[in-house]
């Protein structure tokens, strides 16, 4: 755990600032090329970027704070809820900001939404793996207690430590349990939807398709680490599923749904005869 990457004078760059804007650069990157092969402008995938890296902070810090104002922002002075290098963003609080925002823009411009989703989908899972990058420097998100070879263990005064200090679990000068490394599963993970998604980017049927295997893709993953996270308060627990298994299963259904709406148009289209 390093949250802090150096300082500018007396100023501190955190790695999870950090982390964020390299997760928007590889994603503008590699966006830019995956859209030269269907035709569409890279200034387009700039301006759709700039848009999705807005709506996707606001959405996310959103939820996060609201989700977490009793804990950590009750008792804060108000500018603390704008200090997003200090981590606190909620994945799905994110895709709902960013996808309101794109689907905004493109509309005011009348460019094909789902043809410019299919490009960026791959390109939002590579973010998410320098994200969760930052979030392992930053120390949250982190797992449940394990004895596992790979188990990691967090620092005296980091949030592990504090959860399990409180609970009577850890000595005050000791670093936390061993617990599991959950931002390094999510990123690995993320970095396999990527793969997957960027190689079935150039063998996709028809528009809309890349979309949406990544929503039930991320769904099927998400909901898999959460079993190994350990950072959530009882109130976030519910029925045994956390909050994020909880919005996943509606994100399954609706990417499942879109694949079935976007091959039905597709093979509607093409049985339609041509000409009059």
């Amino acid at each position: 755990m390093h949250p802090i990457a150096f300082y500018l004078g007396s100023l501190p760059i955190r790695w999870y600032g950090l982390m964020m804007a390299t997760a928007f650069l590889a994603g503008l990157w590699t966006a830019t090329r995956r859209a030269r092969l269907v035709n569409v402008s890279g200034d387009v995938i700039g301006d759709v970027t700039l848009w999705l890296m807005l709506g996707g902070i606001v959405g996310a810090r959103f939820v996060y704070v609201t989700t977490y104002w009793k804990q950590e922002f009750a008792d804060q002075p108000f500018s603390e809820v704008f200090m997003v290098q200090h981590g606190g963003l909620v994945f799905y609080g994110g895709l709902i900001g960013a996808s309101l925002a794109v689907c905004a823009y493109l509309a005011w411009k009348k460019l094909p939404v789902w043809k410019i989703a299919d490009i960026m989908s791959p390109s939002i899972a590579l973010g998410s793996v320098f994200g969760r990058v930052g979030c392992l420097l930053n120390g949250c998100c982190y797992g449940r207690p394990c004895d596992l070879p790979w188990a990691i263990q967090f620092p005296n005064g980091s949030d592990a430590w504090d959860q399990q200090f409180h609970a009577g679990l850890v000595s005050a000068t000791g670093p936390s349990l061993p617990i599991h490394p959950t931002e390094i599963y999510d990123g690995l993970l993320n970095l396999i939807l990527y793969l997957g998604l960027a190689w079935l980017f150039r063998r996709r049927k028809f528009d809309g398709q890349i979309f949406a295997l990544y929503l039930m893709g991320y769904a099927i993953f998400r909901s898999i680490v959460e079993y190994f996270r350990g950072d959530y308060p009882p109130d976030h627990i519910h029925d045994g599923l956390t909050s994020a298994q909880l919005l996943s299963i509606p994100m399954f259904i609706v990417g499942l749904g879109l694949l079935w709406f976007f091959r039905q148009r597709a093979q509607t289209k093409r049985s339609q005869p041509v000409g009059g």
